[in-house]
């Protein structure tokens, strides 16, 4: 094949130069060689399976995309929706020709692909656990699936002897060594939460032992024993009178039993004495007669019974509810005012907990305002505000919000000099040309676990481990309302998995309107519940207002509806995620539905 550097000639052969009549054999023989490429996809050359001139096949998920320049074909471009060129919505570089191929070919088709001077980020394969993923890689232009090799980087495959193919770079086509393989589409909503939620649960809970009053919200890193029988000695279940054996029964006046006191000598037959609730039981007591039941005979000393005594009635018995030793409740329960109140019952002091994860948030923007009103293109930060109490309410240790601004040198330093769990930054997750958080996630050398999430709004939002044993990041799209999707799903599946709690079972409700769905991405749609009418069911509302940029409808939702791809029809039963406060209140009726 002839180069511009001229003919290639194969190690240790004699090269003559080609005849005319030779020359057309040739030229005939590369025409049809081509053609059965465009049939097949270039397979031979993309298989890596050992045929002359083949090359390893990239792992889907290790490395990214590279041409031959070393950029990295993005998968982050926003459109005027808050989306990145999407299945649904292409963007002009997205067209291909039949083939799969794009009419433009060129060093770099992608007008915003960033160069990786840098250490490229490391894309996890860890994803083909989550589902039915099989770890092979699906060749786009001709739907066949290969092996998938775990090359990473830019790499060069030297020719066979014999083969007239020259080294193809990796991430290169066959029919132009400088054009990118299309990057693999985003993966769903549901795959993406199994992404965030196994990342969470990557390794062992730490525990620690906090006293009672700092345990609240906590989650309990080992099952609650008793360390006591409850309770731990028969007590007077009502303020009344304790008997023994049948009546009337003989009283002295007096206080009589109370609670706190020490033990009591043992009950007479045919004897009674008062006894407030709480108090010890004295032995031989047959029951307790409370003081609303009892006739009492002044005079004579003598009480008498309104009602039938049963043997044990109201008295609790040792080890009623529970003996010690017996479980409580399980690992993984988050503490609650009540189960403090059962455990310092059960005799505790401080419980083993797992530490709340510790989140830093960097706001990224110069647009932002901290205060005032928006002014000469710029705009109030929203985000700031909203996601520390939002990441508490989710069991998190919130530090406050760091504005950074569009400083790529801030970011790198605010990323490597964080001790905390989780990082969460808001904004510069797209391509634009302040867009930071991928090129210096690049330069960290960061694992991509999550770039991208076919959802709306917050499709360009990203899961990254900033190294294996360092923080992860959570990189939220600046619009508000895409930030909270990205909150939902991945911050809160992650932050539960390095929490320790338990995942939440699912549950679906009615929605009472037609929700528009998008054609290929799950939609999240701020609801409010509402209690069913003349004995109808309850349900869900779909709010106005739902734009990527808009707060208005969420600030009046008590959930998000899950709305799968193409939309759902009223009447329907949709998924519902809870938000973690109170229920929207009365004054939204009517006002965003």
């Amino acid at each position: 094949m002839t180069g511009s550097d001229g003919p290639h000639r194969e190690p240790g052969s004699d090269f003559r130069p080609a005849g005319p009549a030779s020359e057309r054999a040739r030229e005939e023989e590369e025409r049809a060689v081509e053609q059965a490429l465009a049939l097949v996809g270039g397979s031979d050359r993309t298989a890596g399976s050992g045929r002359s001139g083949g090359r390893p096949r990239r792992s889907q998920g290790s490395g990214g995309h590279q041409d031959s320049g070393g950029h990295r074909d993005s998968r982050d471009h926003q459109d005027s929706r808050d989306h990145r060129g999407s299945r649904g919505h292409q963007s002009p570089r997205d067209h291909r020709d039949p083939r799969g191929e794009n009419p433009n070919p060129g060093p770099s088709s992608d007008p915003h692909a960033r160069p990786s001077s840098a250490p490229h980020v490391r894309r996890s394969s860890d994803s083909a656990s989550y589902d039915s993923y099989d770890g092979r890689d699906t060749d786009p232009r001709d739907g066949r699936t290969t092996a998938s090799a775990t090359t990473t980087g830019t790499t060069a495959t030297a020719p066979a002897p014999g083969s007239e193919q020259p080294p193809l770079s990796d991430g290169a086509s066959p029919d132009d060594p400088a054009k990118p393989r299309p990057t693999p589409p985003p993966p769903s909503w549901n795959r993406a939460r199994a992404i965030a939620a196994r990342a969470g649960r990557g390794g062992p809970p730490a525990t620690i032992r906090l006293p009672l009053d700092r345990a609240l919200g906590h989650v309990l890193a080992e099952a609650l024993g008793a360390l006591t029988d409850l309770p731990s000695f028969d007590t007077s279940a009502m303020d009344g009178w304790a008997v023994a054996g049948p009546g009337p029964w003989a009283f002295e006046a007096g206080a009589g039993l109370l609670a706190g006191r020490g033990p009591a000598a043992a009950l007479p037959d045919g004897t009674a004495v008062r006894i407030a609730t709480g108090a010890r039981v004295p032995p031989d007591t047959t029951a307790v007669i409370r003081s609303e039941h009892a006739q009492v005979d002044e005079a004579r000393g003598l009480l008498h019974a309104r009602r039938s005594v049963v043997t044990g009635q109201d008295i609790r018995p040792r080890g009623q509810e529970c003996r010690s030793g017996e479980q409580l409740v399980p690992a993984g329960t988050v503490v609650t005012p009540a189960v403090l109140g059962l455990a310092a019952a059960a005799g505790y002091d401080a419980l083993p907990v797992v530490p709340r994860p510790r989140v830093d948030v960097l706001v990224l923007g110069d647009e932002l305002l901290n205060a005032g009103l928006p002014h000469d293109g710029l705009i109030r930060d929203a985000l700031g505000p909203m996601l520390g109490p939002w990441l508490r309410a989710l069991g998190a240790e919130v530090s406050g919000p760091r504005r950074l601004g569009d400083d790529a040198g801030a970011l790198r330093s605010a990323l490597t000099s964080s001790d905390a769990d989780l990082i969460v930054t808001t904004g510069g997750t797209a391509a634009g040309p302040v867009d930071h958080v991928h090129p210096v996630l690049e330069a960290l050398g960061a694992e991509l676990l999550v770039d991208g999430v076919a959802v709306r709004p917050g499709h360009p939002m990203l899961l990254a481990r900033l190294s294996p044993d360092g923080p992860y990041l959570v990189g939220l799209p600046g619009n508000p309302l895409a930030a909270v999707s990205g909150l939902l799903t991945l911050a809160e599946p992650l932050l539960a998995g390095i929490a320790g709690r338990p995942a939440q079972d699912p549950y679906r409700a009615l929605v009472h309107a037609e929700v528009h769905g998008h054609p290929h991405d799950t939609r999240l749609v701020p609801v409010v519940h509402r209690p069913g009418r003349a004995g109808g069911r309850d349900h869900v509302a779909p709010l106005h207002y739902n734009g990527p940029a808009m707060l208005r409808g969420i600030a009046a939702a008590d959930g998000l509806a899950v709305v799968e791809p193409g939309g759902v029809r009223s009447g329907t039963e949709v998924e519902i995620l809870d938000l973690p406060w109170a229920p929207a209140t009365p004054w939204t009726e009517g006002c965003f539905t």
